[in-house]
């Protein structure tokens, strides 16, 4: 009789505590990841479909070169630059999304405030290099190749470069602090810090051109890490990790 009631005590305090446990409130990163990447890549189909087949030209062509081919598709520029615009609402909430959910499961190391650094820089960067890209289809400011070339590099700049160092805080940040709270499997973790090197060495190609290379591996392997990274910490919403993490020498 009295194993049973301590039976009994014991699953009622059990569930008692289940009931009390807390448990996070955020949109599903899983979605959001998904939300991004649609954008992103409807600007890029948007882009080529609106170019009825113009020759494509860099930010590094000649400036008349580079002028010519905006005029031409003045509306792929204006289509391409909107959903880039817009593919960078869904990735702050996720990057803003993650580290609320980190710092709920009890992180209280750099790391959280590393990656929400990160993300705010990725974030205004796309924000940036939506609304630089979408002037250039303006008419009057294809009257000038100089001009259409600076605004276009500065295109290129925040959305390239600026992106990939924000993009490579924000998984470095992450990756760190779900490696000392081991919430993310090893090998996640690794790519994370793989990404954060290529996102951080992306910024050597302002002074150094094939460090460009850098710059599309850090943002299409970044798809990637998103969606991992949103499957791997929406597995359990409930529950706090039982130890804090601190800041580590």
């Amino acid at each position: 009789m009295g194993k049973l009631l301590h039976n009994v005590l014991i699953y009622v305090i059990n569930d008692y505590i289940m009931k009390l446990t807390r448990r996070f409130h955020g949109p599903s990163l899983l979605l959001l990841a998904c939300v991004h990447f649609l954008l992103f890549v409807s600007g890029l189909v948007a882009g080529a479909l609106l170019r009825h087949g113009a020759h494509f030209a860099t930010p590094f062509a000649p400036a008349e070169e580079l002028r010519e081919f905006i005029a031409l598709s003045p509306t792929a520029v204006r289509v391409s630059n909107f959903f880039l615009f817009g593919s960078a609402i869904p990735f702050g909430i996720f990057a803003v999304t993650t580290v609320s959910r980190l710092r709920f499961m009890g992180s209280q190391a750099a790391g959280t405030n590393i990656a929400l650094l990160g993300s705010l820089i990725a974030t205004i960067a796309l924000i940036l290099s939506g609304s630089v890209g979408w002037i250039l289809s303006v008419p009057e400011v294809l009257a000038s190749a100089q001009i259409v070339k600076a605004i276009n590099f500065l295109n290129f700049l925040l959305g390239g470069v600026v992106f990939a160092v924000g993009f490579g805080l924000l998984a470095a940040g992450v990756s760190i602090t779900c490696y000392f709270m081991r919430i993310l499997p090893r090998w996640l973790v690794a790519f994370g810090m793989f990404l954060a090197f290529t996102g951080e060495v992306a910024s050597l190609s302002l002074v150094a051109y094939p460090a460009n290379f850098f710059i599309p591996v850090t943002r299409y392997l970044g798809f990637i890490w998103m969606f991992s990274v949103a499957v791997a910490l929406t597995r359990d919403r409930n529950g706090v990790q039982s130890a804090s993490i601190r800041d580590t020498p």
